[in-house]
């Protein structure tokens, strides 16, 4: 969201008013939408929580504190050093998010980028502990953002979960939309 006086009280507004009456849910988010998503599955009856490349909150921590908690820039910059690429470079937003992505669908993708509010950002995480549901992610080994071996500490220490893996970057629904729709329906597939 763009609007400054949202935060993530109205995030998860947003979201069970989206949701309705449906129950059986399985919530699905992406980066910081775990934020959001954990809230959801805090107050909604939820089967399933899946986390893509998340953001994975702690009690009573913000969004924005989240990154000097997490220790986010220096596994970043170690993983640049790691991969020859410059580790002072400014931020790009194609070499940090799209850089596995192919030109087409970046091309396409630029049409719906929107400013986000920094407001959400200064909201702590109101719940005490995980949410008590059964939790599962998917993380990116050619992540920039967040590279693989700190988000397996961050989501492991975090979530208690032993996350999965794809061959995509930060966001695998445009650079690997197949491996990941495989990967989102293969508890069903089983069910």
């Amino acid at each position: 969201m763009a609007d400054d006086r949202c935060g993530l009280a109205d995030y998860v507004a947003v979201a069970i008013d989206m949701i309705g009456p449906r129950r059986g849910l399985r919530v699905v988010a992406q980066s910081m939408g775990a934020y959001t998503a954990t809230i959801v599955a805090a107050k909604l009856p939820v089967e399933e929580l899946i986390l893509v490349a998340p953001m994975t909150p702690a009690p009573g921590e913000t969004p924005g504190e989240w990154w000097v908690n997490t220790g986010q820039a220096d596994a970043a910059r170690g993983y640049a050093v790691e991969q020859g690429r410059d580790p002072d470079a400014p931020f790009d937003p194609v070499e940090m998010f799209l850089h596995d992505v192919d030109a087409a669908t970046v091309a396409e993708s630029a049409g719906h980028v929107r400013p986000q509010s920094e407001r959400p950002f200064a909201d702590p995480w109101p719940l005490l502990s995980w949410p008590d549901v059964p939790t599962r992610c998917v993380i990116g080994r050619l992540d920039r953002l967040f590279p693989r071996e700190f988000q397996r500490r961050v989501v492991g220490d975090r979530a208690g979960v032993d996350p999965d893996e794809i061959d995509s970057g930060h966001l695998p629904a445009l650079s690997r939309p197949a491996e990941l729709s495989e990967w989102l329906l293969q508890p069903l597939a089983r069910g």
